[in-house]
């Protein structure tokens, strides 16, 4: 079993090796689109709507860069992943970047030779029963079937999560969320555990979301961000700073609404700088000197995109908490601009 892990781990990095080696900035503008890696279906994050229409706040990440590379947030092919396939694609080259709900973790940055360009989303690993089911904390989970995605950080901390606790479980094995949701409504399994935000999106779709609850133990970090192959330095640079652009940009009030006035230059250096009224920052990374201008403007700031796909005014619900500012008590924060 090690030796099959680690033969699959060296053959992802030496596909990552060759396809970094190509230069991506230069192949996404010659191509004239980005391709997206994405989830295959999660309401809120990523998902198409009965028109084929891709959104979502993964699927805004995309448009973002899309937008500061190739000033069209439209200029994208989304490639839908599961946790087995998301890392062969990334690693081959089948797409440009990885925007799907993927943890930042030591072996994926090190041993499968990724680069993460930030967080995106601070998640945490949590579980979802039946309300009728009758439990109040995940303890009282001993002998439970449990709903898990293949290839995912979840297997680890279920794992961990029992044994520290001394209890049993049975896994059902499951490789994507649509599949996860139709067994645990079908009673496949009593719980179905997985990133606290996506159990909150997956809850959504159900006719009777009340009927389900979300238990209150949150068992692990799970960092969420976009990624790259090692290597490709200066398209990590330009993903990297396209999401530093959307951060920065609600910290500084900078908005879809307001972007244009500001953009012709205000009394704020960081603005002018972010906006390309001053400096050559886009020129640095080899865009256009408007490109943060043209990420914002793709779906929002952070905070817009956040509030639009899964906040607390949509079906998903989700509060800001580390999501928040770090000017509000949160965990974002983006470096300077200069």
């Amino acid at each position: 079993m090690k030796k099959t892990v680690l033969l699959g781990a060296l053959t992802v990095a030496g596909l990552a090796a060759g396809a970094a080696a190509a230069g991506t900035l230069d192949d996404v503008k010659a191509r004239g689109t980005l391709n997206c890696g994405v989830t295959t279906g999660l309401v809120g994050f990523a998902a198409p709507d009965a028109n084929g229409e891709w959104a979502g706040f993964d699927v805004s990440i995309c448009r973002a860069v899309a937008a500061a590379v190739l000033g069209d947030s439209k200029a994208v092919e989304f490639v839908p992943t599961t946790g087995k396939t998301r890392f062969t694609a990334l690693a081959s080259g089948e797409i440009d970047m990885l925007a799907r709900n993927t943890t930042w973790t030591f072996s994926r940055d090190v041993d499968l030779k990724f680069e993460f360009t930030g967080v995106n989303y601070y998640d945490g690993q949590g579980f979802m029963v039946p309300k009728e089911l009758g439990v109040s904390s995940a303890k009282e989970l001993d002998g439970a079937t449990v709903c898990i995605q293949t290839g995912t950080t979840t297997e680890l901390n279920l794992a961990d999560f029992f044994r520290a606790n001394n209890i049993s479980y049975e896994p059902v094995p499951i490789e994507t969320n649509a599949e996860a949701q139709q067994q645990y409504l079908a009673g496949a399994c009593d719980v179905y555990t997985t990133d606290a935000s996506g159990l909150a999106a997956t809850r959504a779709t159900f006719d009777d979301p009340a009927g389900h609850v979300l238990l209150p133990e949150i068992i692990s970090k799970e960092p969420l961000g976009p990624l790259v192959r090692h290597g490709d330095h200066e398209w990590g640079d330009v993903v990297r700073w396209t999401l530093n652009a959307l951060v920065s940009a609600e910290e500084l009030g900078v908005t879809s609404a307001n972007i244009a006035e500001m953009s012709a230059g205000s009394n704020n250096p960081e603005i002018n700088r972010l906006l390309g009224s001053e400096g050559t920052l886009g020129e640095m990374m080899g865009l256009d000197a408007d490109w943060a201008k043209s990420a914002v403007m793709a779906g929002g700031n952070y905070g817009e995109i956040f509030a639009k796909n899964i906040g607390e005014e949509t079906p998903v619900g989700l509060a800001r908490g580390l999501n928040a500012q770090w000017t509000n008590g949160g965990l974002l924060y983006s470096p300077p601009f200069r």
